[in-house]
């Protein structure tokens, strides 16, 4: 009864510190978000993010979140890369929204423009592993918090982290899905392109102030 009940802890502890990190506007959900409209290799990308997550936690979890909090210089090295990341990629979000026609894909109601999954999988991985901020969500704050579990219940936490993901990127998947009808329209993409450039500026600011 007492296992059950400590894990049952570790386990919302874990879906609940992940749900609240991974469910923000962030360079990971937004490329989910337009591949979802896409109607492009979604499955795909959101098993990816989920076993990314899930790696990354277990990452933290198993040691490496203490060495990183050990090192303060390593983690404001890494905020700073995070926000010139964010700042990089709100930038390119902007060159579409002003210099690239949008293309309608065939899922909304346009031309077929497709990509390979392998195109669309090593891009997602580009964003996830080389945004430094990641590594300061996932492995560093969430697996800090892990480490605190007793033995197996590290396990059962990453469990939930892994079914907290699951969960945010399934409702991205559903949400592409349903405004596929308002992306029909090629100005959705510009205004959907120059608004992700905002947050990303927003966030890469926030991102900065806290190094």
């Amino acid at each position: 009864m007492f296992a059950s009940s400590a894990a049952s802890s570790s386990w919302i502890a874990g879906f609940t510190v992940c749900f609240s990190l991974v469910a923000t506007i962030g360079a990971q959900n937004l490329y989910v978000l337009r591949q979802a409209v896409q109607g492009e290799h979604v499955r795909a990308c959101v098993a990816w993010c989920v076993a990314s997550d899930a790696l990354l936690v277990g990452v933290g979890v198993a040691g490496m979140a203490q060495l990183l909090g050990s090192s303060p210089a390593l983690a404001q090295w890494l905020q700073w890369g995070g926000a010139l990341f964010l700042l990089a990629y709100g930038l390119f979000a902007w060159h579409r929204a002003l210099f690239v026609p949008p293309v309608v894909p065939a899922a909304a109601g346009g031309e077929r423009v497709a990509r390979g999954l392998l195109g669309v999988v090593s891009g997602l991985a580009v964003i996830t592993l080389f945004n430094p901020h990641v590594y300061l969500d996932t492995v560093v704050l969430i697996g800090s918090i892990g480490a605190r579990q007793e033995g197996w219940l590290k396990a059962v936490f990453v469990l939930g982290a892994a079914s907290a993901s699951l969960a945010w990127f399934l409702v991205l998947a559903f949400a592409g899905r349903r405004l596929r009808g308002v992306f029909a329209n090629p100005r959705a993409w510009q205004v959907m392109d120059g608004l992700t450039g905002v947050l990303m500026f927003a966030l890469a600011w926030w991102v900065w102030q806290g190094a």
